[in-house]
């Protein structure tokens, strides 16, 4: 059963979200009730209507609940849902400025029963209530939306404390073409002031990001309320998913080419700075990528070697080492890793595009370091691509907005999202 909504202020201008009290229903029908009694006094009564209205059944999940009323003011509106497909956070909902109308925040779980209980009151405080009872269209197998908690991704941002780059990562298991519903039905909320959007790469994966790095010392809190959305054609999400992002201390390091120098930030003040040996450049493969990469899994006892790229072993270029201490910032091979062998520390650089460090301060960085560390690259000729590892800082963010499916910047320190998860009008 969904539980019941708390009063809470739209993210819309004057607009303010129906409270979710407990009011024993006293009908069940989309005509009008009343609750004043004998001495209801000379006050036209409040009339209500709920849609979809009672006993309807094979309603669209993403179709909107809507509550208006006339000659008065909407007071409450609760919806349960029981059964289903799956499960649903709470159903928030949006009232307009005159509150006279109610609309529902989120979709409904396919397949549930669903009781609406709505209360007006007219100009004299008296009440009027009215219930609809309906049934939602069940979910067909094999065409659920479902989210990818098993990823690397997802593993990083719950597992612990991250840095201030650390995006948001959704990955689902099917397709989806109604990207700007799925979009709008994903909320995330900050504890501090931020902006952030949502961008696409691929069908199936969604990204999140703020405008600027995150705000550290924070909870970042997700709330996918999937459940109901219609991804693509007869695709239905089943189940509402909800995580929380521990946004720790602010650790930036900056990396330069031309110096063969690395100097780590944290919290705005220095705290060490590396001699290093980035990539010999010789070849596209070998130069180490500028721009501003994100630290992601960290790993002991690491192999490298180029046969990853292709190189045979009877290659007189193959190499192999086995490495104390690897941070990866990339998916095309780049590391911050030990590098025993390479005595041109600060001088020249010489590695395969790695980021060469001695056997101390790579285990320094390994032990300092945690997913989502913003790693700025400069001096090189090879740019770091948007969907390489976590390079999504490399989309400015005016791109990064008009690239998202709602094209809105979402204001973090509000409840709701740009956008409606409901069906399209013309459905």
């Amino acid at each position: 059963m969904t539980p019941r909504s708390p009063l809470r202020w739209s993210r819309h201008p004057g607009v303010l979200c129906a409270a979710a009290l407990v009011f024993a229903a006293t009908a069940c029908s989309s005509g009008e009730g009343d609750l004043a009694g004998e001495d209801a006094g000379s006050a036209e009564e409040a009339s209500v209507s709920i849609t979809p209205e009672d006993g309807a059944g094979e309603i669209r999940p993403n179709q909107p609940v809507t509550v208006t009323a006339e000659n008065g003011t909407i007071t409450d509106v609760t919806v349960e849902q029981t059964g289903g497909d799956g499960e649903a956070l709470a159903m928030s909902g949006t009232l307009n400025k005159d509150e006279t109308e109610w609309t529902s925040d989120w979709t409904l779980v396919p397949g549930a029963d669903v009781t609406v209980t709505a209360v007006a009151e007219n100009a004299a405080g008296e009440g009027t209530e009215v219930v609809s009872q309906f049934t939602t269209t069940p979910s067909t197998e094999g065409q659920r939306l479902e989210v990818k908690t098993d990823t690397a991704a997802y593993q990083m941002m719950t597992d612990g404390p991250v840095g201030v780059g650390m995006p948001i990562v959704v990955d689902f298991d099917m397709p989806v073409e109604n990207k700007a519903q799925v979009e709008a039905a994903m909320e995330v909320r900050a504890e501090k002031p931020a902006e952030g959007a949502w961008n696409w790469f691929g069908e199936k994966q969604a990204v999140f990001r703020p405008a600027e790095y995150w705000e550290p010392n924070q909870k970042v809190t997700v709330d996918l309320h999937l459940a109901g959305v219609e991804a693509s054609e007869g695709v239905f999400g089943i189940e509402d998913h909800s995580f929380e992002l521990e946004i720790g201390r602010s650790q930036i390091t900056d990396i330069d080419e031309d110096e063969h120098h690395m100097v780590v930030e944290r919290d705005g003040e220095t705290v060490k700075e590396f001699p290093v040996s980035l990539g010999m450049a010789t070849t596209r493969a070998y130069t180490t990528t500028s721009g501003i990469h994100v630290t992601m899994g960290k790993f002991t006892n690491f192999r490298m070697s180029n046969d990853t790229m292709g190189v045979p072993k009877d290659s007189p270029e193959w190499y192999e080492e086995y490495v104390a201490h690897a941070v990866q910032i990339s998916n095309s091979g780049e590391f911050l890793h030990t590098a025993d062998w390479n005595y041109q520390l600060g001088e020249a650089n010489t590695s395969h595009g790695c980021v060469n460090m001695s056997v101390g301060d790579a285990q320094w960085f390994y032990d300092n370091s945690i997913p989502g560390d913003p790693v700025i690259i400069t001096g090189t000729d090879r740019e770091l691509e948007v969907d390489n590892g976590f390079g999504y800082w490399q989309r400015p963010w005016d791109e990064w907005v008009a690239e998202s499916a709602t094209g809105e910047a979402d204001d973090l320190g509000q409840a709701g999202t740009p956008g409606s998860p409901h069906m399209a009008e013309e459905d």
